[in-house]
């Protein structure tokens, strides 16, 4: 009869996969039995409410995936502005996005930021849009975005009234402003880390 390995004095190859379902195994007894299991020894890395705003605030793209007619997701990257704590863009009425809104209005938009690992960063927002086609609301919309991007000329600039009614006026109809509502939030920041894993 031939010795094992660890019969033999050398380590088994398998012995540490075999400790980890061990400890898997353990883990998954113990939820099901006491219903509560060990924290994970990795740092929460997820943005508190404040932290969201403020990142968002600091944020230019936001990438918006709708529901197309097929039910395969439409994505597109959009300018947006932030409003009572809550991200606010604009379309074309006519734009696939907003036609994919009004037929279903869920949504899901995503912001990040980084490249390193450790310096990378993000939010997820599950949510429903609440479209708004009042014309002067896109257009005061308009104008904040002006103020943020380089929409007229080559730097941000705040309008006034008649400067942004000239700038934007004659689209305002056309377009349609989405509120996204969330649902659902997910963030990370990876600077919590500490340059670990």
């Amino acid at each position: 009869m031939r010795a094992s390995a660890a019969q033999r004095g050398r380590p088994c190859p398998n012995a540490s996969q075999r400790t980890l379902v061990v400890v898997l195994v353990f883990r998954t007894v113990c939820a099901s039995r006491c219903g509560t299991v060990a924290p994970m020894a990795r740092k929460d890395i997820t943005m508190t409410s404040k932290e969201v705003t403020a990142f968002l605030d600091e944020t230019s793209i936001l990438e918006v995936s709708t529901i197309g007619s097929d039910g395969w997701p439409h994505l597109a990257p959009m300018w947006f502005v932030m409003e009572d704590d809550q991200i606010v863009f604009r379309s074309f009425t006519r734009s696939q996005k907003i036609v994919n809104l009004q037929r279903d209005p869920r949504l899901t938009v995503l912001a990040e930021d980084g490249d390193d690992y450790a310096e990378l960063r993000g939010v997820m927002i599950k949510a429903e849009a609440r479209l708004v086609q009042d014309p002067a609301y896109v257009l005061a919309i308009y104008g904040r975005l002006a103020a943020k991007y380089a929409m007229v000329g080559p730097e941000p600039v705040e309008l006034s009234g008649e400067e942004l009614e000239a700038a934007f006026g004659r689209f305002a109809a056309k377009n349609t402003a989405v509120v996204v509502e969330p649902v659902k939030t997910a963030s990370w920041d990876h600077r919590k880390i500490g340059g670990g894993y």
